[in-house]
């Protein structure tokens, strides 16, 4: 009974902490062209609220992840099981947010990263990411072709793309964002950091390459003002904000790497 109780307690800090990243990502403000505390960017189907009620209804889906996975081998079987629990759990996004993506991105890489420090022992964060990268590469069978965003954009302009990020272990989040996070930098300086580098597909599907280039110039302009802790840094982010809102256009991408380096932040050394 005590070796249960472990296993259901380690399994629900988990799911909390993935949640918890989730809450965190979105309390961030400012985010340019994101929904945050200020407003809700380019997104005229979501809103502060229907994030945080998405983020929290999928907590049950992290914990029935972490689970499954607890000290498991990383097989083709695992992999096809948490595909299923992944694709019950956009089902579940879609009713908590009355049928907006709030959270697909996001619930795959979460979902991974979970999935892949349950399945050790004990680990760093970059046992955990490169674990989640072995995971990401096994091909899932009963996964449709899918028609997404992310993968139109892909095919237009050769991006690289969520999944790609994660079957190549998430290096964005290793090297760039989760160092940030533990230097104590801002996290809206740390989504800076990722929009300055990342090759993100939400950008490309909404304002093609100009938006890219204009979040990546804008960001690198706002770091080297200072970010979110410098009065002339906070209006170069108004600009970026008021660059990508003319574009309709948002680094979806970003914030689901920034919360997946705030989860890992929590759950690792």
């Amino acid at each position: 009974m005590g070796s249960e109780n472990h296993r259901v307690s380690g399994v629900k800090t988990l799911a909390r902490a993935a949640t918890v990243a989730l809450l965190e990502e979105l309390a961030t403000t400012p985010k340019p062209g994101l929904v945050d505390g200020n407003d809700a960017g380019a997104h005229r189907d979501l809103c502060y609220d229907r994030l945080s009620t998405s983020a929290l209804a999928l907590e049950s889906v992290f914990v029935e992840l972490a689970d499954v996975a607890r000290s498991a081998p990383i097989t083709r079987d695992l992999r096809e099981e948490i595909g299923e629990i992944g694709r019950r759990g956009e089902r579940t996004m879609l009713v908590a947010s009355g049928g907006s993506n709030t959270h697909r991105g996001a619930l795959w890489a979460l979902g991974l990263l979970v999935v892949a420090r349950s399945s050790l022992d004990a680990a760093n964060a970059d046992a955990i990411a490169l674990r989640a990268g072995d995971i990401a590469r096994i091909p899932d069978r009963f996964a449709k072709l899918e028609h997404s965003n992310g993968n139109a954009a892909m095919r237009r302009y050769g991006a690289q793309g969520a999944r790609s990020e994660a079957a190549a272990g998430f290096p964005h989040v290793r090297t760039i964002a989760l160092p940030a996070l533990r230097a104590g930098e801002p996290s809206p300086n740390v989504l800076l950091r990722l929009m300055a580098s990342l090759d993100d597909t939400c950008l490309y599907h909404r304002g093609g390459t100009a938006a890219v280039r204009a979040a990546r110039a804008g960001a690198r302009k706002s770091l080297a003002l200072g970010g979110v802790a410098t009065r002339e840094g906070r209006r170069a982010i108004d600009r970026l904000d008021r660059a990508l809102l003319a574009r309709n256009a948002s680094p979806g991408g970003c914030a689901d790497l920034l919360a997946a380096a705030m989860f890992l932040t929590a759950i690792s050394a």
